[in-house]
């Protein structure tokens, strides 16, 4: 099952070098990572995407609290949540085609940032879905390149996740 996990740390260097080497030892690939500072500069929010099981998942929970630079871990999985990635895209363009690639991404709520003579670049925000839909017609005139940012993951409505950066302050928020 695909579960999305949002942790809090401690913005220190390699703390995600630990939090990621936690999942790769224990055989599990990250299928999206997205870390940044939060409104606390003190503060980063790793948002993880992986395929586990629901036992596999609360054991790396466990784990996750046993590094000293984790504040708080919540699944995202099961909660209503707004998720969304952001993605560069190179691709081969033609002046004959221009209007037709421009038309597309248009149609998907891109945004230009580079013309030249053979090739355009523009990026576009969205869920996977809509991403992957995108790709698939611009695989028609040639994807040159493609960057990603991962997917990051909000809970909708009221309710927020922050964590004060305290000592031992672990504090369990794990949603099941």
């Amino acid at each position: 099952m695909l579960s999305i996990i949002a942790v809090m740390v401690e913005n220190r260097a390699g703390v995600l070098s630990r939090v990621s080497n936690l999942f790769a030892r224990r055989g599990f690939n990250i299928s999206s990572l997205a870390v940044g500072e939060t409104q606390n500069p003190e503060i980063s929010r790793i948002t993880l995407s992986l395929d586990v099981s629901a036992e596999e998942l609360a054991q790396m929970v466990k784990q996750l609290y046993k590094l000293p630079d984790v504040l708080i871990v919540r699944n995202l999985t099961h909660e209503r949540y707004c998720a969304r990635e952001f993605v560069f895209f190179k691709v081969s363009c033609v002046a004959s085609q221009r209007g037709e690639v421009i038309n597309l991404i248009n149609i998907f709520r891109g945004h230009i940032v580079d013309v030249s003579a053979d090739s355009l670049t523009f990026e576009v925000s969205g869920a996977e879905e809509k991403i992957a839909a995108l790709q698939q017609l611009l695989n028609e005139y040639g994807i040159l390149e493609l960057v990603r940012t991962g997917q990051i993951a909000i809970e909708r409505g009221s309710s927020s996740f922050s964590a004060p950066l305290k000592e031992d302050s672990h504090t369990e928020e794990v949603s099941e």
